[in-house]
């Protein structure tokens, strides 16, 4: 595994992150335990936003999708970050959390009309529209309070990212935006530009998740800026801003081989110069979503060792305290994850295990094959790279509770997520008259 942020072995022979043995953490919180590194989030906002600033105009764009709590969205404000959102829940908690909305980007494909609303008189910075059935209602939401909303339009660039199936965005057969090579494109941007509520800042494209190939970030970028130039000759529109996306990929586990935010700020922008030189446009506000590469790497989980089983000549199952509740990522994807035992964090690896959940699911696995030092019951395990998609993706299968979450920093620990409680599982049960005895 790859230690990042404030992750060490301290004298003890633990691991520590934020200053604090995560065998207290244990005692003081309980596990499952989902930990955030402040120092180590801080960082990577840091290190994205200067490597893009360094060669032009840009704005770094937090992905809420990645982890949306009121106190992960203060420290994204203080480091100077905009958000990125895609429901009313994700705004909502902007809200609440008093995020600058000028700083707010709202995208989403289908996003209702209370929502729109919502984005529309909390003052949110830009709505991201995605096809033309919302370009109408959006038109119409504004229409009715008066109001021109600042827009960007969503496009498919037709460039396939080297990553799972699932988590391709910028194929031609996309659910998402309107696709540049059978002229959609086009009709969306003059659509938007007839639409009298709409201004038009600038346009957006996502090619996907969890990519380590620059080729792929500059040859989308070089498919976006030829659009530019090609509604600049068609309507004589100029765009104010460009959003390439993100999709930063990170590491989980041998083989995954991250590349330095310098090196994806060179692949986009020198890509964006060459071609405002070529065609003869202006040069956009270059616009980025780094998403997982954020809060994924300053995230570990924190699991108790329970029951183990070894089925003889095939493989050995320790059974942790959480799973695809709070982990669906190998379930869905096939993810692959990094696992340490926290408490013996020196000790030579003697046995290969695969890490079960504890739900009643056969493919409840968080870890295939594992190589760990002997682990008893009452050990912890600690899973690397899960502060992104895993408490936004959790759930309450079989009725669990979902996980606490705690940022540490130098040292002191501070609760951000409660943990649920039973009653909170119920909480919006309601019993039918008919069956109350």
């Amino acid at each position: 595994m790859q230690l990042s942020g404030t992750m060490m072995i301290n004298p003890q022979g633990h691991l520590e992150v934020g200053g604090i043995d995560t065998v207290d953490l244990v005692k003081d919180f309980g596990t499952p335990l989902w930990v955030m590194d402040e120092q180590g989030l801080r960082q990577n906002c840091r290190k994205i936003k200067t490597a893009f600033n360094a060669l032009g105009n840009s704005l770094v764009l937090y992905a809420s999708k990645t982890l949306s709590t009121i106190s992960i969205y203060r420290i994204i404000e203080e480091e100077g970050l905009g958000l990125d959102v895609v429901s009313g829940g994700e705004l909502y908690t902007a809200l609440k959390a008093g995020f600058p909305m000028e700083k707010v980007y709202f995208h989403g494909n289908n996003k209702s009309r209370e929502e729109i609303n919502m984005a529309i008189e909390a003052g949110a910075g830009r709505i991201v529209a995605d096809n033309f059935y919302e370009l109408q209602l959006l038109n119409a939401c504004c229409a009715e309070k008066g109001k021109i909303q600042d827009i960007l339009l969503r496009v498919t660039p037709g460039v396939e990212a080297h990553t799972h199936e699932y988590i391709k965005t910028g194929q031609i057969d996309s659910k998402f935006g309107f696709t540049v090579s059978d002229g959609q494109a086009m009709d969306g941007v003059q659509a938007a530009l007839a639409s009298p509520f709409l201004n038009l800042l600038g346009l957006h494209c996502h090619i996907g998740s969890q990519i380590f190939e620059m080729e792929s970030f500059g040859h989308a970028s070089s498919i976006m800026m030829d659009f530019l130039g090609a509604v600049k000759e068609e309507t004589g529109h100029e765009f104010d801003e460009l959003d390439v996306g993100g999709g930063f990929g990170i590491y989980y586990y041998p083989g995954d081989e991250p590349r330095d935010p310098a090196e994806w700020a060179r692949a986009i922008m020198l890509v964006v110069e060459a071609k405002v030189k070529e065609k003869g446009i202006k040069m956009p506000r270059i616009i980025v979503e780094p998403g997982r590469s954020i809060a994924g790497p300053a995230g570990i989980t924190l699991y108790t060792a329970g029951s183990s089983k070894e089925v003889k000549g095939i493989r050995k199952y320790l059974a942790v305290d959480g799973g695809m509740t709070d982990n669906p990522r190998p379930a869905l994807y096939g993810s692959k994850y990094s696992i340490m035992v926290a408490n013996k964090a020196l000790a030579d690896a003697e046995e290969k295990v695969s890490i079960a959940g504890k739900c009643c699911e056969s493919g409840d696995m968080l870890i295939w094959d594992a190589m760990l030092p002997k682990v008893e019951a009452g050990d912890i395990l600690a899973v690397f790279a899960t502060g992104a998609y895993n408490y936004a993706m959790s759930s309450n299968y079989n009725r669990l509770p979902r996980p606490a979450m705690v940022l540490v920093n130098e040292g002191k620990a501070d609760l951000i997520v409660k943990r649920e409680s039973y009653e909170d599982l119920i909480r919006n049960d309601v019993l039918p008259e008919r069956l109350n005895p």
